[in-house]
C-alpha cells in the first residue's frame, strides 16, 4: 500500500490558564507589556459592555442580544491582530473585534435594539455589517478577497464562523474558492462547545473542525482560544502569509460560550453545570490578568480603575443609544431601491400617515 498525502493539525498556545508562558518560543506581543494592557483594557470593557446589554434586555430597553461573554480572547486577539485596511465579516457577537476596529458600543445597541442605523458604524467602512444568517459571511469574505488578489491590493479578509456553522456549504464553498484562487484570506472557526442546544461532539465525529480546512487544501490549526497571546500572533502570521501571496489558512479557536447563546435562549436546559463552572476557570481575561501581575505590569488598584473606567464608558454610549430618537417609519422603504416599486408607493403613504 502506498501512502499518497498525510496530514496533521497543530495545536498553539502560548500563555497557560495559569498566566504562564509555555511553548518553545516566546511571541512578540508576550512581552510589548504596553500593547498587551491596552488590549486586556479592550477585553475587560468589552465584557462590562455585555454584562450592560444583557440588562438592557432583561429591562426592555434592548431586543433580542448574543453575548460574547469567554470570547473575549479570541475576538480582540483577532481584531488586533489585523490592519486597518483590512476586511472583518462577523457573524454577530465579535464585539471585540469590532471595538478593536473602531465600532462604538452605542452603534453595537442600536442594531440590537432594530435600528439599522446601527450597521452604519464607525471604524473601517469597508468591513461588513453584523450577519445573522449563518455563514453567509464567509462567502463574502472570499469574495472580497479575490477582489484583493485580482486588483493587486495588499489586503486580506478575515471571517468567522461558529462550530455549528462550520458544517454549513457556505463555510465549505469559502473554504473551496479560498484554495482554488490561492485567496489572501483567513476563516476562524470560534469552537465555543455548543451551536446553541447541539454539542460539539454531536456536530462532527472529526477530531478537530480545523481539518476541514486540510479537506480544502488549506493550512489548518488549532489555538487556544483562551489565549490572547496565541490568538494574535498565529492570526498575525496568517495573515502576513495571505498578503505576501501564501494564500488562505483554516484557524479553529477552542474557546467556550459561558452565557446563553442569546438572550432568547436558556442554556441551563441543556447544559451540565459542572461544565460551566469548569469553563470559567479556562476563561480568558483572569488569565490575561495573572500574567500580567506575574509580571508585575498590574495591580489590583489599575484594575478596580479599570472597572469604574470602563463602567463610566458603557454608561455614557448606553446614553447615546438611549437619547437616539427613533428613525422615521419611512426609513423601510427608503434604502432599498433606486426607484420605488409602484405598490410600495401607496404602502410609503400610509406608513407615513399613520407614523403621524
Amino acid at each position: 500500500m502506498t501512502t499518497v498525502a498525510s496530514f496533521n493539525v497543530e495545536y498553539k498556545q502560548y500563555l497557560s490558564p495559569a498566566g504562564e508562558l509555555v511553548g518553545d518560543i516566546t511571541p512578540d506581543i508576550a512581552t510589548d507589556f504596553e500593547q498587551l494592557k491596552a488590549l486586556y483594557e479592550t477585553m475587560v470593557m468589552t465584557r462590562v459592555f455585555d454584562t450592560k446589554a444583557i440588562t438592557l434586555q432583561r429591562t426592555g430597553k434592548l431586543g433580542t442580544y448574543a453575548s460574547s461573554l469567554g470570547h473575549e480572547g479570541v475576538h480582540v486577539g483577532i481584531g488586533s491582530a489585523m490592519n486597518y485596511e483590512d476586511v472583518f465579516a462577523p457573524s454577530y457577537r465579535e464585539y471585540g473585534v469590532q471595538f478593536c476596529r473602531g465600532v462604538k458600543m452605542s452603534e453595537v445597541l442600536l442594531f440590537w435594539g432594530g435600528d439599522e442605523r446601527g450597521s452604519n458604524f464607525s471604524g473601517p467602512k469597508h468591513d461588513f455589517a453584523w450577519c445573522v444568517p449563518i455563514a453567509t459571511q464567509n462567502t463574502h469574505a472570499a469574495g472580497a478577497a479575490l477582489s484583493f488578489k485580482l486588483r493587486k491590493e495588499p489586503r486580506c479578509t478575515v471571517s468567522v464562523i461558529g462550530d455549528g456553522g462550520s458544517s454549513k456549504g457556505d463555510f465549505l464553498e469559502s473554504i473551496n474558492a479560498a484554495s482554488a484562487f490561492k485567496l489572501p484570506m483567513v476563516l476562524v472557526i470560534i469552537n465555543n462547545g455548543w451551536a446553541i442546544s447541539v454539542p460539539r461532539e454531536k456536530q462532527s465525529s472529526g477530531e478537530t473542525l480545523a481539518q476541514k480546512g486540510i479537506g480544502g487544501g488549506l493550512p489548518s490549526l488549532q489555538v487556544d482560544g483562551n489565549d490572547l497571546i496565541a490568538v494574535h500572533h498565529e492570526v498575525k502570521a496568517a495573515l502576513k502569509r495571505a498578503r505576501e501571496g501564501g494564500g488562505a489558512t483554516v484557524i479553529e479557536a477552542i474557546t467556550y460560550r459561558i452565557g446563553d447563546h442569546t438572550t432568547a435562549d436558556d442554556a441551563s436546559r441543556y447544559r451540565d453545570k459542572d461544565e460551566v463552572e469548569n469553563a470559567k476557570k479556562l476563561e480568558p481575561i483572569a488569565r490575561v490578568r495573572r500574567y500580567l501581575m506575574n509580571n508585575n505590569q498590574w495591580s489590583v488598584q489599575q484594575e478596580e480603575q479599570l472597572l469604574e473606567r470602563c463602567k463610566r464608558m458603557v454608561e455614557s454610549e448606553v446614553k447615546v443609544y438611549m437619547d437616539t430618537p427613533m428613525p422615521p417609519v419611512t426609513d423601510m422603504f427608503d434604502y432599498m431601491f433606486a426607484e420605488l416599486p409602484h405598490d410600495l408607493v401607496s404602502q410609503r403613504k400610509f406608513a407615513q400617515e399613520l407614523d403621524k
